[in-house]
Parts: structure tokens; C-alpha cells; sequence
């Protein structure tokens, strides 16, 4: 029987990922199968995860998934000794309106699996508020349970014994401290850290903060302070249709933002996936019926798109007849320009008129629901599609016929709503999963 652990903190940038990576490396060293999970709409996370555990992870997300939906997602850790759920932001941090089983926050998916807490906890500039801080996390909600706390980037032993005192004065576990140590860090860029696959050294890194962690961590007792776990197989699968039955995916440093369980769920549904590298100046699958874009870091490389010839006039060439979709990243290279941070104006593909600029940088992000004005790969007009927003592009031009009408999650009309021009469609949201 598997035995589940969620990993949070009060805050992001705190050391979520590293200890998450390092306990499920080092119980792997072990023996023990591990699987990981994402809490949210992270892109970049599970790739980590799969890196440090040899078994693929996907996201769960209380906002735009049902019970069900998770319960489906998270049945494919029944075969593990021991579940991690890695969280986003902070512990309760989500938006204000619930969605479809919950506000995004990772309390919510803590408590919908009966999963235990552990903190990590950053008591850098204090001491005893720490204890505080853990105390009022562990107190805030009824249902969320707090295992104990990890601290991250302690100053020094007096400062880990401030703490630890204050913390079990408030009847706190702390399950170990560790100090500050640069050869751990995961390099990060402006939408979160740097890709799995972009770090050759990435197994070593890993190893690297098993071996730290282990020696700091008792891990014998974050591993005892886990939930027993018995859950029934979820009966139903995944509610996402794919976008075509044979598809034709960008896959590569520009186009990588995917999540793993819309993979699955398409391959789940029969569609065959067939993966192009537009840096690499390939063209899409001539055998292909759809053709998908997703996000990435185009602006990194847009003066190699602009001059990848056979890889736009392959795309143009499918989208004459074919429809073609892109997300975020994708939907910029569907436009006519990319301006790079540096203000150089890149020429795009061309298949929607949208202009956008990377050298006016303005953080986008948040939940998005949209209800399509006009149909796109997979899905009808009318359909209502839950989806998240995380992108410093601004737009500088979107003149198509918009593709939806579209929400955030206060329920506010904003201005990114995607566009539509003969075959092609793009949107600045990722899709997470349709409306019921």
C-alpha cells in the first residue's frame, strides 16, 4: 500500500522542488518506488520529477480539474511505496473564486487525498517567527494536516537551534535544516527554471542534493510521517478530446510546454503523436491531420525561427488544407512578428496577423476560462475550456476574428483572446481540461 506526502511551503522560491527531487532520489537509491506529482499548472516541474523518480508525472489541479479527473490522474501511483504531490506558490495560495473541485491551492489537493504536509521553510532574516509562521499554516484550515517542517538556507547551528526550539514549543516536528549550498540550485530563467532537458548535468544535480538532503533531513522520519493511501482505481479517464487522430507536435527547447497528462490523454483516445523540431528547421508531418504548436521560449530563439525557411514554408503549406493550433509560445510563431527582448523584430510564420513584443515585458498570469466563438483542433464553438496564462509577451497587434471569449478566474473579460484565420488558431492560454 502507498503512503502519500504533499511538499509545500508559505511562499514560492523557498525550495519546494530541490527537496522534493532529493527525497524522491534518495528513497529511490533505496529501493522504493516513488511517484511525483505537480499541484498546479506547472509545465516545467514534472519533467523534473520523472528525471529523479524514472517514472513519468503530471499535474493536478483542483481549479480546472473534478475529483474524478484527479482521482484518474493520481491512480497511477497505486504500485508505488511512497507519493509526493510537489506544491505551487504557497500552502493556500489559489484564486478567489473556486472552480471545478477547488481554488488551485495546493491545501486543496492536501486534503482531497487525506495527504499529510511537509513545510519547507526558508527562516532566513528571522528566527523564532519561523515557528510562527508554521504554527498559523498548520492552524488556517481544518482538514489539512502538517507532518512537519524542512528549513532551507539556515545562517548557521544557533540559528537552527533557534528554531527548533521555538517549533517544538509549538509542537512542531522539524525534520532537519539545511544550509545554504550553491552547487544545488536549479538554474531558473523568466517563466521558472530551466528545463530538465536543457541541463546535461541534471542526474548529477540530483544526486548531488539526495546525498545533501540525506545527510541534513531525517528521511526515515519525513518517510514514517507519510499517509497510508488506498484509493479505488478511478473508473473514468481524462475529460480531454484530442485534436485530430494523427497529430503533429513542436516538440523541442522552443516548443516544450506541454503537459504530460494532455499527452497521455490524447494517445489514451487513439490519436497518434508525431514530434518536429522547428529549431532544428523540420516541417510538420505531410501525413498528419492536425498540426499543435505548444508554448515554449520561442522569443530565445526567434531570429533561428524567422530564418528556419523550411520549417514555415512547411508549416504554411499544412495549414492550407489542415488546421494548425498554438499555444502561448506557438501562437506567437503563428503571427506575422516577434519583437526579442533586445527590440530586434523577428518575421514569424504568418498564419495569424498577432504582433507581439517581448521587449515590453508585462508578467501575464492566472486562470482562464473560455468559451470558443468559433471551433478549434478538437474542440466546437460553444465549448468551455479551462486553461492557465503565464507569458511576458505583450501584444502589439491581434486583428483576426477572436477565437473565444475569455474569463479569468474572478470572472473578468480580458483582452487575450486568441484569434482565428482559415485553418490556423492559437491562444495565449495552455489547456488544461474541458468544462464538463
Amino acid at each position: 500500500m502507498p503512503a502519500g506526502l504533499v511538499i509545500s511551503a508559505p511562499a514560492s522560491g523557498v525550495g519546494k522542488t530541490t527537496l522534493t527531487l532529493a527525497l524522491a532520489r534518495a528513497w529511490r537509491n533505496r529501493g522504493l518506488r516513488v511517484q511525483c506529482f505537480k499541484s498546479g499548472p506547472d509545465y516545467i516541474d514534472p519533467a523534473f520529477h520523472a528525471a529523479a523518480t524514472g517514472r513519468a508525472s503530471v499535474n493536478v489541479d483542483s481549479w480546472a480539474m473534478d475529483r474524478a479527473t484527479i482521482a484518474h490522474l493520481v491512480s497511477r501511483g497505486l504500485d508505488a511505496d511512497i507519493v509526493l504531490a510537489e506544491g505551487s506558490m504557497g500552502l493556500f495560495d489559489g484564486v478567489a473564486a473556486r472552480g471545478v473541485s477547488g481554488a488551485g491551492a495546493t491545501a486543496d489537493i492536501a486534503e482531497m487525498l487525506g495527504w499529510p504536509v511537509v513545510l519547507v521553510i526558508d527562516p532566513s532574516g528571522q528566527a523564532q517567527t519561523a515557528a510562527a509562521i508554521a504554527a498559523g499554516l498548520r492552524d488556517y484550515r481544518t482538514g489539512v494536516r502538517l507532518a512537519g517542517v524542512v528549513l532551507n538556507r539556515v545562517a548557521s547551528p544557533r540559528h537552527e537551534d533557534l528554531v527548533r526550539r521555538a517549533l517544538n514549543d509549538a509542537g512542531i516536528a522539524m525534520f532537519g535544516a539545511l544550509p545554504r549550498h550553491a552547487e544545488i540550485s536549479l538554474p531558473k530563467r523568466h517563466l521558472g527554471l530551466v528545463q530538465a532537458e536543457e541541463q546535461a548535468e541534471i542526474g548529477k544535480l540530483i544526486d548531488e542534493a539526495a546525498r545533501f538532503v540525506a545527510e541534513h533531513v531525517d528521511i526515515d522520519a519525513v518517510l514514517k510521517a507519510a499517509a497510508a493511501w488506498s484509493p479505488q482505481p478511478a473508473a473514468n479517464g481524462l475529460n480531454v478530446t484530442p485534436p485530430g487522430q494523427r497529430i503533429a507536435l513542436a516538440r523541442d527547447a522552443a516548443f516544450s510546454f506541454v503537459y504530460p497528462h494532455m499527452l497521455e490523454a490524447w494517445r489514451t483516445a487513439g490519436a497518434e503523436i508525431s514530434t518536429f523540431s522547428p529549431l532544428a528547421d523540420e516541417a510538420p508531418d505531410v501525413s498528419a491531420d492536425v498540426c499543435w504548436l505548444p508554448g515554449g521560449y520561442p522569443e530565445l530563439h526567434a531570429g533561428k525561427i524567422a530564418a528556419n525557411a523550411r520549417f514555415r514554408a512547411g508549416l504554411r503549406a499544412f495549414a492550407e488544407t489542415r488546421p494548425v493550433h498554438g499555444e502561448c509560445g506557438g501562437y506567437m510563431v503563428l503571427g506575422t512578428t516577434l519583437t526579442d527582448a533586445d527590440g530586434i523584430r523577428h518575421e514569424m510564420t504568418g498564419l495569424l496577423g498577432l504582433e507581439t513584443s517581448f521587449a515590453k515585458r508585462r508578467m501575464h498570469l492566472g486562470y482562464r476560462l473560455a468559451a470558443l466563438a468559433a471551433p478549434m483542433p478538437g474542440h466546437q464553438v460553444g465549448a468551455r475550456l479551462r486553461g492557465h496564462e503565464f507569458h511576458y509577451s505583450t501584444i502589439v497587434a491581434q486583428p483576426d476574428t477572436p477565437l473565444a471569449v475569455v474569463h479569468d478566474a474572478t470572472g473578468a473579460v480580458i483582452a487575450e483572446t486568441g484569434s482565428r484565420r482559415g485553418h490556423a488558431t492559437g491562444t495565449f492560454f495552455h489547456l488544461i481540461a474541458e468544462d464538463r
